[in-house]
């Protein structure tokens, strides 16, 4: 049970608690944006090509967005602070491991690790925190300064890991979780209270299963096709067995009475819509934020450390803009909100495209803000309207399904944008060509999205058309739980 909030000292467990949640997500966090910044570091010490470091990035994405639903559920069943704890324990493990990784190979094996970590850690996180917070008011408060402190490791992330990149080389922007990782358990072992939900239904194994084999059989043709040929038997294997392995994951939750993914959600056009761009969200921004940083080093000749500060414009504007996205979409509705977000977005994608070798920084950071100002108003209303969709008794879940589906967009992102750079080189490009077209492509599969969204929705509800998001719980989304129970319970 959670701790009650009459019980003494309960105002300062709850403070310990609100630090301890908080500090875990800003880990999680942290490393989606500080490892961009020492990508070409990496390429240069560990002798690797660009195949390479998109598996770094997709390894560790990949087993978030596969595992994050069934670690919200596992939180539930298991115990929370328990979850938690041992998330936060191999999170930092993994990290260790990956800043003494002698080989790409040691690294990917630390950061699937890492993903792992991760997957329990930040539903976990979220669960002890709406456990602890039974009256809603003080749960919604709580879940804000969740959300905008721990948020702050997205705009840290480029420039810590310019800095500490450009320092000590890219072992330190793995190194420095250790630290914060210890702190965690040593206090969360004392503190936390545990608490659990009794109703948690079943950890869906076979879905779990499937649903990682087959994105990641899809992820490695995508990948690997670009260095090994789109024809070689091992890529079109590849392929034909990500469509088995899918196919076999809708088969199998379509009869499961307590599916990982309920597929009768998909019944509903404002879910579909709302998921469907929520992938082509996390699949343009982060498959273009995978080469800013190599943009500024091997384009533009930047050292690391100015490389870092010169990507700050994305996540900043994200940070500074997405608490303003839900209110915004309570007054101009969903699809004003989201087309325009996404419209936003393209536009500013395009115009990355067309930045060369000798274009001054001035004229390049705008673009990049426009960027992060359009994603930032798009991700929130996307979330909130998933919850709406279906309604408040599924809104974890919904929320959970939303941050999921981005999480597959990125893994996506990486691997498409990274085969377009490759393939443009193979044709005789230069790499700053490849990232052109790379740019290009992600702004107009954008764009294509917002009239997409902007067109299906013209003649929705206005329930659908005013859907309005919940509080925000990332940044970026307004997950009242990723993929855990939040109700206290």
């Amino acid at each position: 049970m959670a701790a009650s909030p009459a019980a003494p000292g309960g105002r300062s467990n709850r403070a310990v608690l609100l630090t301890v949640t908080c500090l875990g997500q800003f880990m999680v966090l942290l490393d989606n944006t500080i490892v961009g910044a020492a990508l070409p570091d990496m390429q240069h010490r560990l002798h690797t090509q660009l195949t390479g470091l998109q598996w770094i990035v997709d390894a560790y994405v990949l087993l978030v967005a596969m595992l994050l639903l069934s670690g919200g559920v596992f939180a539930d069943r298991f115990g929370r602070k328990r979850v938690y704890l041992a998330g936060v324990a191999v999170f930092t493990a993994a990290s260790v491991l990956c800043s003494f990784a002698p080989s790409v190979g040691w690294l990917l094996a630390g950061r699937v690790l890492q993903g792992i970590g991760a997957a329990a850690l930040s539903p976990a996180s979220l669960a002890l925190l709406a456990a602890a917070h039974p009256v809603p008011q003080d749960r919604i408060k709580a879940i804000g300064l969740w959300a905008g402190f721990s948020g702050i490791g997205l705009a840290v992330g480029p420039v810590a890991g310019g800095v500490l990149t450009d320092a000590f080389g890219w072992p330190a922007i793995f190194l420095v979780n250790l630290p914060i990782g210890v702190v965690l358990l040593l206090v969360g072992l004392r503190s936390l209270e545990e608490s659990r939900n009794p109703d948690a239904p079943a950890i869906d194994v076979p879905g779990t299963a499937l649903s990682a084999l087959g994105v990641g059989a899809l992820t490695y043709g995508l990948i690997e096709g670009g260095a090994r040929g789109w024809t070689a038997p091992v890529i079109l294997g590849a392929f034909t067995v990500a469509v088995i392995l899918l196919a076999a994951f809708v088969a199998v939750e379509a009869r499961r009475s307590a599916p990982m993914l309920p597929l009768r959600l998909f019944r509903q056009r404002l879910f579909t819509v709302s998921n469907t761009a929520m992938v082509v969200v996390g699949f343009a921004l982060m498959g273009s934020s995978f080469f800013f940083s190599q943009f500024f080093v091997y384009v533009q000749g930047s050292s690391i450390l100015r490389a870092g500060l010169q990507t700050l414009p994305v996540s900043l504007a994200m940070v500074v803009v997405s608490p303003y996205a839900g209110r915004l979409a309570a007054r101009y509705g969903f699809r004003v909100l989201v087309t325009t977000g996404l419209a936003l977005a393209g536009l500013g994608l395009l115009a990355l495209g067309t930045v060369r070798a000798d274009t001054g920084y001035g004229n390049v950071w705008w673009r990049l803000a426009v960027v992060g100002v359009g994603f930032a108003l798009t991700m929130s209303p996307l979330t909130g309207a998933a919850i709406q969709a279906v309604g408040p008794q599924e809104g974890g879940l919904a929320s959970g399904i939303s941050s999921t589906t981005r999480q597959i967009g990125a893994v996506l992102g990486v691997a498409v944008l990274g085969a377009v750079v490759r393939t443009r080189q193979s044709d005789g490009a230069s790499f700053g060509a490849g990232l052109d077209t790379a740019f290009l492509a992600a702004g107009a599969v954008t764009l294509v999205t917002a009239a997409f969204t902007g067109l299906w929705l013209v003649r929705s509800k206005p329930a659908e058309d005013s859907a309005t998001p919940q509080r925000s719980t990332e940044p970026g989304t307004v997950t009242t739980s990723n993929g855990a129970s939040a109700n206290g319970r």
